[in-house]
């Protein structure tokens, strides 16, 4: 946990839905536009910001509401989670839910600077595992995917021409706040290139067409997998290049699996090869 803050003032409390902090902390959630222009994410729950407080995400502003919090027994939690923002507004049930992505919320929430990084930034230990992940669109789909990452010890998550708000609240419920702890860029395609070549990782395609049984390829060295949409698949920037092409063989009639689904077929036989034990 980050050390407590010196609280300029005690919590504001918020009885009314129409006051403009409410207003505002809705609009952000509902607008992901509006969240990268302010440079924030929202993160709804407390165990999705325990997760990002673990990792130093630096928190601008706490809301919780008392009686949420007491009716799932988090009153403790409350109490120290509101000394570590500078800013804390206690709110009623009406006004709380006002601003909770969740259908059954648990009294949390917090609005944390975004955090931009590149590349450049992340140092690979020796034969890493790189996921690279092509034009997801589903958060579902993409929060599953990070919570795979992160239990199988992925060493970095490239997204490319990503099609959905990866800091959403869907996307961050969705990986149960897992998304903070795992190491994950966007990245043009070519900017990727580059990046695994200087690297010498090797890659490996996921496609249908000319490819081999993934049972049938050497992770051993390491890589970078390389996943695209379930309807179209990998694009013809990935598709043109000199690379492995592998597939998870399917019976006649079907060409696909949900992408999560694959990535979590691939990375553990990766890991299986590699022998890499995870407690």
């Amino acid at each position: 946990m980050p050390k407590k803050f010196e609280r300029r003032k005690e919590p504001l409390e918020i009885n009314s839905p129409s006051n403009p902090k409410i207003k505002k902390i809705a609009k952000l959630l509902k607008d992901g536009s509006e969240r990268q222009d302010e440079g924030v994410i929202i993160v709804d729950g407390l165990r999705e910001i325990e997760e990002a407080l673990k990792v130093d995400w630096e928190i601008l502003e706490f809301f919780y509401c008392s009686e949420l919090v007491e009716k799932n027994k988090k009153g403790p939690e409350a109490k120290n989670m509101v000394f570590l923002s500078k800013e804390a507004y206690v709110l009623s049930k009406k006004v709380f839910e006002k601003i909770s992505y969740k259908k059954t919320p648990d009294g949390f929430l917090a609005v944390f600077r975004y955090k931009e990084k590149k590349l450049e930034d992340f140092k690979l230990k020796n034969n890493p595992l790189v996921l690279v992940l092509e034009s997801v669109e589903k958060p579902g789909n993409l929060g599953g995917i990070i919570r795979t990452a992160y239990a199988s010890g992925v060493d970095l998550v490239i997204l490319n021409d990503q099609k959905t708000d990866f800091y959403s609240p869907n996307v961050i419920r969705s990986s149960t706040g897992f998304i903070f702890s795992v190491p994950l860029v966007l990245a043009s395609v070519e900017e990727t290139k580059k990046y695994l070549k200087e690297k010498n990782i090797p890659v490996f395609l996921t496609a249908i067409k000319n490819a081999k049984n993934y049972l049938e390829v050497d992770f051993k060295k390491g890589g970078a997998i390389i996943f695209g949409t379930e309807a179209f698949g990998l694009s013809n920037k990935w598709l043109n290049g000199k690379f492995t092409k592998i597939k998870i063989p399917m019976i006649d009639g079907v060409d696909s699996l949900n992408v999560s689904v694959s990535v979590g077929i691939i990375v553990y036989e990766a890991l299986r090869q590699r022998n890499i034990k995870i407690k």
